[in-house]
């Protein structure tokens, strides 16, 4: 398999003046000859020979105009001779290469690829809306004039490809609290999920001859029609663990109250009274309202 191979074009600084010169002498001859026949300067063959030699100069001066090239700071220019692989030049300036030579100029600056949003569905069964962000260059040029097609439609192609295959490699959410520290999902852990999705462009693009620099999602939501289910599944969560919380804070301060009562002897209570008082104390502590107090102006037991 051919690879890339860098040349060293020739500066087209020397060829310019030459051509420049080339330019003027072609016509110059053609005029004298033309002038010399119609003043009998020269004889016939001389006449002849000037204007023919001045038009293979007109004609040299056209073709060397051909193998000019520009190539701008990050700019590559791939050489084809006849069909072959000559060679790219990677170095900016003003070049001169044979004009027989085709010149494809590809550029070698990063290129953003803003990806359309994607519907697809993750590893649960979900639908989600997807979207990337790409940075890429091209670092082969060889690969990507002649290993694909066209290599800006292959990235993209590759791109929404890559992206759909991890999107359903992935759930949106995890909603197990046992999972949520072992289980890599889309929404929890997107550095992660970006750097799989970079490491498997790099891998699809390569053929290409393109680098992958950046993976990014720009974009990551359910589809319209189980976006309110699913934000009330995430309401219910939020919930159960808001209260999970105000219970094991409820049950903490109401041990620490029965073992300050205890340690300081401020009351006696048997297991009845003790069982009501926790009853009373949690339903005070994890009541969603203001909670209207009783006073017993009686007896403990009254």
């Amino acid at each position: 398999m051919m690879q890339e191979r860098e040349v060293h074009a020739r500066s087209g600084w020397i060829v310019l003046v030459l051509d420049i010169l080339m330019f003027l002498i072609g016509p110059g001859l053609a005029v004298v000859g033309g002038v010399g026949g119609e003043h009998r300067w020269f004889g016939g063959t001389v006449m002849i020979l000037a204007i023919v030699a001045g038009a293979l100069v007109l004609g040299l001066a056209v073709l060397t105009a051909i193998g000019f090239m520009v190539l701008q700071p990050n700019e590559a220019g791939v050489l084809v001779l006849f069909g072959r692989y000559a060679g790219s030049v990677k170095r900016n300036g003003f070049f001169w290469v044979n004009p027989f030579m085709t010149k494809r100029k590809v550029s070698l600056r990063r290129h953003n690829l803003n990806g359309e949003r994607l519907k697809v569905n993750d590893r649960a069964g979900n639908p989600i809306e997807i979207a990337a962000v790409v940075v890429w260059r091209v670092e082969d040029t060889f690969s990507a004039c002649f290993e694909v097609e066209n290599y800006q439609e292959y990235v993209e192609t590759q791109s929404e490809s890559a992206l759909r295959h991890l999107a359903s490699a992935y759930p949106y959410d995890s909603w197990e609290e046992d999972e949520q520290s072992a289980e890599i999902t889309l929404r929890g852990d997107i550095d992660q999920v970006s750097v799989a999705l970079e490491r498997e462009l790099q891998e699809r693009l390569s053929r290409a001859g393109v680098s992958v620099e950046e993976a990014r999602l720009s974009h990551l939501a359910y589809a319209a029609e189980i976006a309110g289910a699913m934000l009330q599944r995430q309401q219910a969560s939020a919930i159960i663990a808001a209260r999970r919380k105000i219970v094991e804070g409820a049950v903490g301060m109401v041990q620490m109250a029965l073992k300050q009562l205890a340690d300081e002897k401020v009351v006696e209570l048997d297991e009845e009274r003790r069982a009501a008082m926790v009853s009373n104390l949690l339903v005070v502590l994890c009541s969603d309202r203001h909670t209207q107090p009783v006073v017993n102006t009686g007896s403990l037991y009254q």
